[in-house]
């Protein structure tokens, strides 16, 4: 189904960062940027204020029932047991092949509702051990930023959200359309979901500055190799503070960065470009068909031919 309507289903008490994320990706009109505006519905059960963190409050404007039809059942971190209306809600939604998202602690809803059983999912590094003990037949990843299984989408803490909801966005939309929200929000367009969540020991500052430029200067330039020698003067940093601090920013190394945003380059000219393959590639900074054929269906488990059939943005 194409992604069109989005409800939020709010529990006391209500995670002001998590709830705040879903708000952000979906809620924001963007129909300047060539985005349709989804539409956004905030539910609970029943309607009205409820509690959220550090003595704020939030307003819920629907009850449940306005999330029965939405294409996507949202649910931000809570310490809330769920309601038997909540969880046929949710049930009901994976059988009629909705998607479920859930940010951070929302995963007790989820598995609460019997959802997780069976599939890979995960939290909050901090919760992840609880969910496991708790939920045995769920497959919890403490160490992922996200998971997809089938419709049903898990994210870490913080910023792990709005990763998660932008790969809902990128699957259902394209890549353009989750870079555009990115580029608004001022956030990476896309870290893949099997990046490790920041969880490594701290890395010695330094006088250094952030490795933002380098990032920036990288995806600028990506047909170009970059050996970590040649970042690390960049960042001026040694080679090795360079790859621990690389690895811990961004949660992977320098060359799947690079790979990565490559692809996603790929995608975001197979859906809006008539450029041949062998152009495509180039453009992406792959060089050859093969080697981008060869990135790009392993990234995606499609071959950039088929991906274009299948995503190609309408005129």
């Amino acid at each position: 189904m194409a992604l069109r309507s989005v409800a939020v289903v709010l529990q006391e008490p209500v995670g002001l960062f998590e709830y705040a994320v879903l708000d952000e990706v979906f809620a924001t009109d963007r129909s300047g940027d060539g985005i349709e505006p989804f539409d956004y519905r905030v539910c609970a059960e029943p309607a009205g204020l409820l509690a959220a963190e550090h003595g704020t409050s939030l307003t819920a404007t629907h009850g449940l029932e306005a999330a029965a039809d939405a294409d996507l059942l949202a649910v931000p971190g809570t310490s809330a047991t769920p309601s038997p209306a909540v969880v046929r809600l949710l049930r009901d939604a994976v059988d009629r092949g909705a998607w479920v998202l859930s940010v951070c602690s929302g995963a007790f809803t989820l598995a609460a509702a019997g959802i997780l059983d069976g599939r890979r999912c995960t939290t909050h590094w901090m919760h992840a051990a609880d969910l496991a003990e708790r939920y045995p037949r769920a497959t919890v990843d403490p160490d992922v930023l996200y998971v997809q299984d089938g419709t049903v989408i898990t994210s870490a803490g913080t910023a792990a959200g709005i990763d998660a909801c932008l790969h809902l966005v990128r699957t259902e939309l394209g890549a353009g359309a989750a870079s555009r929200i990115a580029r608004r929000m001022v956030v990476p367009p896309h870290r893949d979901g099997g990046q490790r969540q920041f969880i490594d020991r701290p890395v010695p500052t330094t006088d250094a500055e952030s490795l933002g430029g380098v990032l920036a200067f990288m995806a600028e330039h990506l047909g170009e190799q970059h050996s970590v020698a040649d970042l690390a003067r960049r960042a001026s940093m040694s080679p090795r503070t360079f790859a621990r601090r690389f690895g811990a920013e961004t949660g992977t190394t320098p060359h799947q960065w690079l790979t990565d945003q490559r692809v996603l380059r790929a995608r975001e000219l197979l859906e809006e470009s008539d450029l041949p393959v062998e152009q495509v590639a180039g453009e992406a900074g792959f060089g050859s068909a093969a080697l981008l054929r060869h990135h790009f269906t392993r990234s995606t488990g499609l071959s950039p031919t088929a991906f274009r059939s299948q995503h190609r943005s309408p005129a």
